[in-house]
């Protein structure tokens, strides 16, 4: 990718470029700048007033300035005149260390020193729904055991296919669509990359996905629980360190333990010892503890963790190990923010390498069924207002992941989490009017 944006932009018939961030809640932030401007842009970056998004800033903040690295940009398949530029936040000739993108950037630096290059693939699972998100898209899909239903991809697979196509022009290397648990639900999967490639793409794919859906009339939502008795929407994490030329996996080693090496060990102990801090970034919203510590569901299981255990091919549990050299963290959901899901398995991997972190022994039950047999594994949070305490409480956690930050997104979750502790719902009328 050439610096020359603006060269790259008339060879492809580029009129316009968003220029994206991401603020600390996930939300895509963006300026459409004509392509003649766009190389200023890349110098100097384009302005926003940092407080009108969900940053911990004033307005009497200067100009919080979006600079775009050029070698992002994605020229929208659906819209060929408009290219899409992940941006990194800049106020004063200094990067905005609460800014989600500087977090992972900083931490990839780290685990470089450590002579780690992390790859991770992601396996984002959403929902099809009418225009006003109150029902399923499709009302033919109302199976008791919708998984992988074959006439239900079909009858949404003018949305799918298209995303797919648009993903394989793109040289992701898509590779499997299907249906997935809950009805109206589907997963979409392309190969794994390093983790800031993983997160810029995760981040592109979520806004690609939302706009071909309201092309074809229908609303795409990666909320973790949009329905009561439905499975939730996970975003699984596969997850693997390499050497820094990318040609050695790390965690792979046959002869160990489901042929994960003592590092790959360390830096699963690290996910095992910061789980329920993590869970704070990796489960961020109220909505998200309805899925990790749902009942079960009308197709018999929740398919979500609700312990810290982890175990070899088995989806019962918060982690499992697939095969050698990696392992999936199943714990984030559809709402975690792209660049800060990478960052916080990049933070607790990183002390557990540090630390030699021992992951505990492996469980090879079905967690759903005999659970209760499991001693002294600590249970998942059961709110966000825990979550943010666990995270609060791990000062090393919070430390890796950069102080400035911590204390950003501590403070506007916990305004969050008070804005929905006042909320009077229907709930409290239906079972507490008459006592």
């Amino acid at each position: 990718m050439t610096k020359d944006l603006a060269k790259w932009a008339k060879e492809k018939g580029v009129k316009y470029f968003m220029v994206s961030y991401t603020d600390l809640f996930g939300g895509q932030r963006a300026k459409l700048v004509p392509a003649q401007a766009i190389n200023d842009m890349v110098q100097d970056g384009a302005g926003f007033a940092g407080f009108a998004t969900w940053l911990d800033l004033t307005p009497a903040h200067p100009d919080m300035m979006a600079v775009p690295d050029p070698e992002t940009a994605i020229q929208l398949p659906w819209k060929p005149e408009v290219a899409w530029l992940a941006s990194n936040c800049v106020m004063e000739g200094q990067p905005v260390a609460q800014a989600p993108r500087n977090v992972l950037r900083k931490l990839v630096d780290e685990a470089a020193k450590e002579g780690l290059r992390v790859k991770t693939g992601v396996e984002p699972e959403f929902f099809l729904l009418t225009p006003a998100g109150d029902r399923v898209a499709d009302p033919y899909d109302n199976a008791e055991k919708p998984c992988y239903d074959q006439q239900a991809v079909m009858r949404q697979y003018d949305v799918i296919a298209e995303v797919c196509d648009y993903m394989l022009d793109l040289g992701w290397e898509a590779y499997q669509n299907d249906h997935e648990d809950a009805t109206g639900q589907f997963e979409m999967n392309w190969k794994y990359d390093d983790v800031l490639q993983t997160a810029d793409k995760h981040s592109f794919f979520k806004f690609m996905l939302k706009s071909v859906a309201e092309k074809h009339g229908l609303r795409a939502t990666f909320m973790p629980k949009p329905f009561k008795g439905l499975t939730g929407s996970g975003c699984h994490a596969h997850i693997s360190v390499w050497s820094l030329d990318g040609k050695k996996n790390a965690f792979a080693d046959n002869s160990k333990e489901l042929g994960l090496s003592d590092q790959g060990r360390h830096f699963l102990g690290g996910i095992m010892k910061h789980a329920s801090a993590l869970a704070a970034i990796c489960n961020p919203t109220v909505n998200s503890y309805k899925r990790i510590n749902a009942p079960r569901t009308s197709s018999g299981a929740t398919w979500a963790p609700n312990s810290v255990t982890w175990t070899g091919n088995n989806r019962t549990h918060m982690v499992r190990v697939p095969g050698p050299g990696r392992f999936e963290l199943r714990l984030p959901d559809g709402a975690a923010n792209p660049y800060l899901m990478q960052a916080v398995i990049l933070a607790a991997g990183l002390d557990g390498v540090r630390s030699k972190a021992d992951p505990g022994p492996r469980h090879d039950i079905d967690m759903y069924q005999m659970g209760h047999t499991v001693k002294n594994a600590p249970k998942l949070p059961l709110n966000l207002l825990d979550a943010l305490r666990a995270y609060d409480k791990d000062k090393v956690l919070k430390s890796v992941m950069g102080d400035e930050f911590s204390a950003a997104f501590l403070k506007l979750k916990h305004k969050e989490w008070d804005s929905y502790a006042s909320h009077f719902s229907v709930w409290e009328t239906e079972n507490t009017l008459d006592i």
